[in-house]
């Protein structure tokens, strides 16, 4: 039996992904998508380290402090040295971030509208769950490759 499932997710991405940040240009938010999903977490929960933001995020670490260090140069969020432990470094938003946040929901309500439409509310919730079983099952599996 061919699948396609994990092609179409590819493609859904990449078109998801450019029709998001033309959406966020035309609001007058200039993020993009790796600093869209930084954002996100933060506006959940402000004041946390670059691996937990990695891990939220399911961004490498790597990937995050180079993200992170082009938002702080465009006054997006801050980073401070934590004193509870000066080896750790928190990432904070900016009054400037926390403003973009009602803009940046509404981007993601007319994303989520267009990603779900023609779908029935029980088609969607059982998408939903089909997606979450594979997130859990890639999760699990690269957890128990590490070394």
């Amino acid at each position: 039996m061919e699948t396609k499932g994990g092609f179409y997710i590819t493609q859904i991405k990449q078109l998801q992904d450019r029709i998001f940040e033309r959406l966020l240009l035309e609001n007058g938010i200039e993020i993009n998508g790796g600093q869209g999903r930084i954002l996100f977490i933060l506006w959940k929960t402000d004041h946390l380290t670059v691996s937990e933001i990695s891990e939220k995020t399911s961004l490498a670490k790597n990937t995050v402090s180079v993200v992170i260090n082009g938002m702080v140069n465009k006054g997006i969020v801050a980073r401070k040295i934590n004193p509870e432990n000066r080896r750790q470094t928190i990432i904070s938003l900016t009054e400037y971030a926390k403003s973009l946040q009602e803009k940046y929901e509404m981007v993601s309500w007319q994303m989520n509208t267009l990603f779900y439409q023609g779908f029935l509310e029980e088609e969607q919730k059982q998408f939903e769950q089909y997606l979450a079983r594979i997130l859990d099952t890639l999760t699990e599996t690269l957890h128990t490759h590490r070394e």
